[in-house]
């Protein structure tokens, strides 16, 4: 089975052709998308034939715990919760949307970031505030990322020869999250409600004092202000004012600069911190993955963040924790939840 993965990012479209052995057919990426069929369309017409499609959703809800076969009714459904992930919901829609017109006759799936997090306890979801409120609008910590975590834990832990491995799966890019996975399945997560939450990310600001943003509203900021600042102008950028890309901030801290050191030193502070909540969350920790463009690439930013670990075993002398670096391949996952729904349904 030839599997079109469509992974449309809040800016970018990635396609990639899987065949029934994972191995690439096909692949492009698109930097600049604005939701247009053409990119989609033209990369058809040199691609191998597809038996399926399977399409990266960030946000499925409370909704949406597996890879589901997409509809109507289905895409109707993802279509409300934009609100939850405003920047990339509306890009996996426009993916669905041109795949759908495109090939119509080609079964479509669904796999989602938030499916992957649905096995967390209660403990872990559950936000302490009114009872009304998580009621009323559904409120609980969903976390993101989950289709890289849930491929990055399961090779760490065949890369270890550890089954059932302790994993906590660092997902380092431009968006950043963490995961506790005990045996292939989550139990913990850095993210939240939103994307929003958790590790400082290249301009989203991660974990915020709640009490300070309500006071930044009755300062005078709007909504639109604060979200906008939170999204696009913190993390990174609003560290070092230099810009959310770590290679330009590290090469800045290494000329001298100041506010791009101090950003260096949050950054690498809130991850050993988050690192640490989430081996206590699965009581131990038996592998350390790093996966991501961040992960991956910067073999200092990982040394900073295992010698401040030394006490869970990730010293560079010790051999109690396996470090271990993999290739970030949502692509492979989704092409892989597809194909067992589709052999299952069949």
């Amino acid at each position: 089975m030839n599997v079109l993965v469509v992974n449309a990012g809040s800016s970018s479209l990635k396609l990639r052709v899987l065949g029934e052995d994972n191995t690439v057919l096909a692949d492009t990426t698109v930097e600049r998308w604005s939701g247009e069929m053409g990119p989609l369309e033209d990369f058809l017409r040199g691609a191998p034939p597809v038996d399926a499609v399977g399409h990266r959703v960030v946000h499925g809800g409370s909704a949406f715990t597996t890879a589901t076969a997409i509809d109507d009714d289905v895409r109707a459904q993802i279509d409300a919760l934009i609100g939850l992930a405003p920047l990339h919901q509306p890009r996996a829609l426009a993916g669905i949307d041109a795949a759908r017109r495109l090939l119509p006759d080609v079964p479509q799936v669904a796999c989602f970031d938030t499916a992957f997090h649905t096995t967390m306890p209660a403990s872990a979801t559950t936000y302490a505030v009114p009872a009304s409120w998580r009621r009323k609008w559904d409120l609980r910590r969903y976390g993101f990322h989950g289709l890289s975590h849930a491929y990055a834990s399961r090779r760490a832990a065949e890369l270890a020869g550890m089954p059932g491995a302790r994993v906590v799966s660092c997902h380092l890019g431009s968006g950043a999250s963490l995961a506790a996975v005990a045996n292939g399945r989550s139990v913990d997560t850095t993210m939240g409600f939103t994307p929003l939450a958790g590790l400082v990310m290249a301009t989203r600001s991660g974990d915020v004092d709640p009490g300070l943003l309500v006071w930044l509203q009755r300062a005078g900021l709007t909504l639109d202000e604060l979200e906008d600042g939170l999204e696009h102008h913190s993390g990174l950028a609003g560290l070092s004012d230099i810009g959310g890309d770590l290679r330009d901030v590290r090469q800045a801290a290494e000329n001298g600069d100041q506010n791009a050191i101090l950003a260096l030193q949050v950054y690498v502070h809130r991850l050993r911190q988050g690192i640490a909540a989430m081996a206590a969350s699965l009581g131990g920790i038996d592998v350390l993955v790093f996966t991501g463009g961040v992960g991956e690439h910067d073999a200092a930013l990982r040394a900073d963040t295992t010698a401040g670990l030394a006490f869970l075993g990730t010293g560079p002398s010790s051999t109690a924790v396996a470090v271990v670096v993999v290739a970030a391949r949502e692509d492979v996952e989704i092409a892989t939840q597809t194909r067992t729904l589709l052999k299952e349904t069949s």
